[in-house]
């Protein structure tokens, strides 16, 4: 993920997943969970754009797109990342 310019955020305890972000601070940022699957070998990505942060303190919420052309080519450029450093 460093090498798509994403920074580790954390790790969720219940799920297992790593979270990242592109920016590391400020938004709007892409905002990356990430799960392995060793059994299959597979990771899954869960990219959003957050758009600005949460209202409430404690709350999740937050004005995330999930699609559109903003994320699909972000999602595109880290396809390109991970291919050109698959070794």
């Amino acid at each position: 993920m460093r090498k798509a310019g994403y920074y580790f955020q954390g790790k969720n305890q219940e799920g297992g997943e790593l979270s990242f972000v592109r920016p590391p601070r400020g938004y709007p940022r892409f905002h990356i969970y990430l799960k392995t699957y060793e059994k299959d070998n597979e990771i899954a990505f869960n990219l959003h754009l957050d758009q600005k942060r949460p209202i409430y303190k404690g709350v999740s919420a937050h004005s995330g797109e999930y699609d559109g052309k903003v994320v699909e080519a972000e999602a595109e450029r880290i396809k390109q990342v991970l291919i050109n450093t698959k070794d």
